[in-house]
């Protein structure tokens, strides 16, 4: 882990699922802030200035697409690495999303996978 501390930003409607994801990273020393709608992550994204977002797709009002449009399009973090959360069994659904994040993982989410994919990335 470099230096300063990486910050993550997790986007998910479901309180239970930030809560769960929020105490995980902590724990492995990350600071983490919580986004439960896509108007609430596009804010949070440009005052928090995180190092990653792990980004829920499935989201009343404003889905992931759309959140990772508006990101992809602002001009203060345009290049804010994406990682897009999924239940969808039919990953056909979410491709045209597939160049414009870093990695899709799937729900439930395997979470010991997830750290080592948080940890490579922040290592190279």
């Amino acid at each position: 882990m470099p230096d300063s501390i990486y910050r993550i930003l997790i986007v998910d409607d479901v309180i239970d699922n930030l809560f769960l994801l929020q105490t995980l990273l902590e724990i492995e020393g990350y600071e983490v802030e919580c986004a439960d709608s896509g108007q609430s992550a596009i804010k949070k994204a440009e005052s928090f200035s995180p190092h990653l977002i792990l980004l829920d797709f499935m989201m009343p009002g404003m889905n992931g697409d759309e959140v990772v449009r508006q990101i992809r399009d602002s001009k203060k973090n345009p290049d804010i690495p994406i990682f897009l959360v999924t239940a969808y069994e039919e990953l056909e659904l979410i491709k045209s999303l597939a160049s414009q994040v870093e990695e899709i993982i799937r729900k439930p989410i395997d979470f010991e996978n997830l750290l080592l994919l948080i940890k490579g990335f922040i290592s190279d």
